[in-house]
């Protein structure tokens, strides 16, 4: 996420790290690299041009701060301006209405919309509590209809059924009077999409908002289209009055234009972003911790709120209580592993939150990827259950099998055999030393790892 963006902007503030003393040069040279990165991220032209006229204004006097560097002042004022203009702080989904409380998603076609209409009923469902029926206006693809009910019945959402010789603004009615009538808490309104703005379409969506007038009306939209984004947002605003936005496939954005230009350009905050397909794929939006994850400061508190959501508490007891007693990590235990970090978005996502990891290398970033993790799981489903559970039996002819039923070369599997016994044996030394023996080993680990912050 934010890839090329993250790695301009970090170049250009590395250099005044602990610098005891900056120059009208050092400052000048840092806010033209800067100028440089928000423009190539496609960011609008007004937002870079109030962002480095904030931080020139900012910067002067930057020498008489006690206890803190010039240049790490400078770096954290780069920082604290762009969690200003993505909008200082989280802005959640406001719920405090009498159920049901009508959420209306709106935005082009292609943006995402129905997919993360059941991204967000799972989210309610899971974290609020609630009770949530969804409903497709979209008379114009039966296939969008036909997903969200998919889609509703993975998550748990109530589906309210619609037709497409019905009208939106009347599927849109129906659909609440039967929130209301089964005690629904939340009414997800999901609306037909178009290639660009026309008069129809605002039209239509318009009906739809005055039918069941919502509480919150979220513009959908691709993060990908950069700046266009921010213009977009502007247009469907000025239409119906938006509460919110939602940021899709922002795993996909290498730049990050969208992010730093809605805020600023619709004075709308973005409540939410989307990356990738899966339903639980949808996270609260923070500035402050995207705003660190840009610099290369990681985000810590989000990768513990992974951690919490989306990691089976269950599986990782029972793994702590094997290792306690003894007995050895095998293969199985790997593969659990392995599948766990898939689930918290993969080594990219982690390496974006873990502090320092940006500043690595690209040749050794490109080692640790999620097609290797992918790969060790294919090589360890080709194992038969004794291969998995005793690993020292794996030779030759078997190692043969178990690259050919995977796809792979035989020094594949020895490197993944080579790593599983690494960790088998750090495992070994938590068991013996519980707790204590855990922080050893992460005591010892600490000098390979780059200093994070600031």
């Amino acid at each position: 996420m934010f890839e090329n963006l993250s790695a301009r902007l970090t170049d250009a503030v590395r250099q005044l790290r602990g610098k005891a003393r900056l120059t009208e040069e050092d400052i000048k040279d840092a806010l033209r690299q800067i100028r440089i990165a928000l423009l190539e991220a496609d960011v609008a032209l007004p937002v870079v041009q109030e962002f480095i006229s904030q931080i020139r204004q900012k910067a002067v006097g930057l020498e008489t701060i006690k206890n803190v560097s010039p240049g790490q002042a400078l770096v954290k004022l780069v920082h604290d301006e762009l969690v200003a203009v993505m909008g200082d702080h989280n802005e959640a989904l406001d719920l405090k209405a009498q159920p049901p409380v009508v959420v209306l998603l709106a935005g082009l076609q292609g943006s995402g919309k129905t997919t993360t209409t059941g991204k967000l009923a799972r989210r309610l469902i899971e974290d609020e509590r609630k009770k949530v029926m969804v409903v497709s206006c979209d008379i114009y693809r039966p296939a969008a209809i036909d997903q969200l009910q998919t889609l509703a019945g993975q998550v748990g959402a109530e589906f309210h059924p619609s037709a497409t010789s019905d009208q939106p603004a009347k599927i849109a009615s129906e659909a609440l009077a039967a929130a209301t009538r089964t005690g629904c808490d939340v009414l997800l309104v999901d609306t037909a999409g178009r290639l660009h703005v026309d008069e129809a379409m605002m039209a239509e969506v318009k009906d739809i908002h005055r039918a069941v007038s919502p509480h919150e009306t979220l513009f959908v939209v691709d993060s990908m289209t950069g700046q266009d984004a921010a213009n977009t947002a502007r247009a469907f605003n000025e239409a119906l009055e938006l509460t919110g936005v939602v940021l899709t496939k922002i795993d996909g954005d290498a730049r990050g234009g969208a992010a730093l230009s809605v805020r600023q350009v619709t004075g709308k905050p973005i409540k939410f972003v989307g990356s990738g397909e899966k339903s639980d794929a949808l996270e609260p939006f923070h500035p402050e911790r995207i705003a660190s994850r840009i610099l290369g400061m990681g985000d810590v508190v989000s990768l513990v709120e992974d951690v919490q959501r989306k990691v089976d508490q269950d599986k990782a007891q029972k793994l702590a209580k094997k290792i306690g007693k003894g007995r050895a990590f095998d293969l199985e235990d790997f593969r659990s592993q392995l599948e766990q970090m898939q689930n918290l978005g993969g080594m990219g996502s982690l390496m974006e939150k873990i502090p320092g990891m940006s500043q690595l290398p690209d040749q050794l970033k490109s080692r640790v990827n999620d097609r290797h993790t992918a790969q060790m799981i294919a090589i360890i489903n080709s194992m038969t259950p004794q291969e998995r559970q005793f690993p020292d039996i794996i030779r030759g002819s078997r190692k043969r099998r178990i690259a050919s039923g995977s796809g792979t070369e035989i020094q594949a599997v020895n490197r993944l055999l080579k790593q599983h016994l690494q960790m088998r044996k750090m495992m070994k030394k938590m068991g013996k030393g519980g707790m204590r023996g855990m922080m050893r080993q992460l005591k010892g680990m600490q000098g390979n790892f780059p200093p994070g912050g600031f």
